[in-house]
């Protein structure tokens, strides 16, 4: 079974059809779950759950009584289903806005679709500069902070593939925001200085010849690679 990550488990989540809950046939409403579970402590199992947030539902309006009376607890529950999954569970909240900061609302929906559809145009367009071998506009893509991370990682390795030496400079003295990126774009980086037999010079960090034994930017002596 591959992997999905949570990225794509959105997406797909995304083109579901809602389950509607059990009690009031309200339609459910997709959830983010939170990074430490809300209930026990052992983690959902699932980035992502359907919750019922109709306050008049039967079934959460009875629960506030019920664990009042069990466990003398101010508390109710809402209804959950794990995408894909035909069974219903439930989750305990403790005021009416409880999990609510987690709702995946309509306007969060769109921004997603709109990065995926961003990230399929980007994925095309990679596809036409890397027949051309035009690395010049790949890098262009993978400097653009508003390319989503994993168009931009394809990118780093169409770099490390096909740009010049200079690439390598525009790479070092760039921040990329995630760990996997930064790897990519190292990986890259190492690949530019194999192909065009360079390397950073270890007092300047600007790129020399690999056989250089004087700096010609700090004009230090350099050991041999």
């Amino acid at each position: 079974m591959a992997f999905e990550t949570k990225e794509e488990l959105l997406e797909k989540y995304i083109k579901m059809d809602k389950p509607h809950c059990p009690h009031c046939d309200r339609e459910m409403t997709l959830w983010e779950v939170p990074q430490h579970a809300v209930s026990d402590g052992l983690g959902w199992g699932t980035p992502y759950l359907f919750i019922c947030f109709n306050d008049e539902c039967p079934s959460y309006k009875k629960g506030w009584d019920h664990l009042q009376e069990a466990m003398e607890q101010t508390a109710s529950y809402r209804c959950i289903n794990e995408p894909g999954q035909k069974n219903f569970e439930y989750m305990p909240v403790f005021s009416p806005v409880g999990a609510t900061g987690q709702i995946l609302d309509d306007a969060v929906l769109i921004e997603q679709e709109a990065k995926r559809e961003l990230a399929k145009q980007t994925f095309s367009l990679l596809t036409d500069y890397y027949m051309s071998k035009d690395w010049d506009e790949i890098l262009k893509v993978l400097l653009d902070p508003k390319i989503p991370p994993k168009a931009r990682l394809k990118a780093a390795e169409m770099v490390g593939e096909l740009g010049d030496s200079e690439a390598a400079e525009h790479l070092i003295n760039h921040k990329f925001p995630t760990p996997v990126l930064v790897a990519g774009v190292q990986k890259a980086i190492e690949q530019l200085h194999e192909r065009h037999y360079t390397r950073e010079c270890p007092y300047c960090a600007e790129i020399i010849k690999k056989r250089a034994t004087v700096c010609k930017h700090c004009n230090k002596e350099v050991p041999r690679a």
